[in-house]
């Protein structure tokens, strides 16, 4: 199993996974992930997800919003994630699809600068130690954009911009992405995308000391 490296910045977060967490559910179609209906274990985490506080204490909940059962987060001049071990073959599972929903975006955040490196909601898709995607709700880097990360040296972090700016908050909204294909495009088309060994769901606001807001919910792996 690997180690989680504990970094204080988002590009410097590489690897995500639990110590111990129960199977994933497996269905011919899908494999789910993260569903927020099976409630909390003893320490009030997500059952099956390890929180990891980098920054501050951690501030969340399980609710419902509405029929959505979802994780709540919310930093103050704060980071921290839920994580946990993840073994999908993205050859059968190529496409992962989450809800998720913005209340509060960090003030200036933009991962493009170390001084603004905060996000009201990040989704962590790890391959390796040194090798992983992250999708990001990003305050003011544009839509759509694919970057390296600011990262140490030998350490692999891809970043696209899923979300931008206010014009979705307090909207649940479901992505879609074909995580072989981006892999494929971020790594390399002739890198065949190993196998996922874990996810990380993150908030932080403590470099541009403001606030965040943000839910998930229904996260899984499917066929294309």
């Amino acid at each position: 199993m690997f180690n989680l490296l504990h970094c204080p910045r988002i590009a410097r977060v590489c690897l995500v996974l639990a110590a111990s967490v129960p199977v994933l559910v497996r269905a011919d179609d899908c494999l789910t992930v993260g569903n927020f209906s099976l409630g909390a274990d003893e320490k009030g985490a997500p059952t099956g997800w390890q929180l990891a506080e980098k920054s501050g204490h951690a501030t969340f909940s399980l609710a419902k919003d509405g029929a959505v059962p979802a994780l709540w987060l919310r930093s103050t001049n704060t980071s921290f994630s839920f994580q946990r071990q993840v073994s999908a073959d993205l050859k059968l599972y190529p496409v992962l699809t989450w809800k998720w929903k913005v209340t509060d975006l960090p003030k200036g955040g933009d991962f493009r600068k170390s001084g603004t490196d905060d996000q009201a909601a990040q989704l962590f898709v790890a391959f390796s130690r040194t090798r992983s995607i992250v999708y990001l709700w990003d305050t003011t880097a544009p839509q759509g954009l694919m970057a390296d990360a600011n990262s140490p040296p030998f350490v692999f972090i891809k970043v696209v911009v899923v979300r931008s700016g206010a014009a979705d908050l307090g909207k649940w909204l479901t992505e879609r992405r074909n995580v072989y294909e981006d892999y494929q495009r971020l790594f390399g088309r002739t890198d065949k995308p190993p196998i996922v060994s874990g996810m990380r769901m993150q908030i932080n606001t403590q470099h541009t000391r403001s606030s965040g807001e943000c839910a998930f919910a229904d996260l899984m792996f499917a066929k294309k």
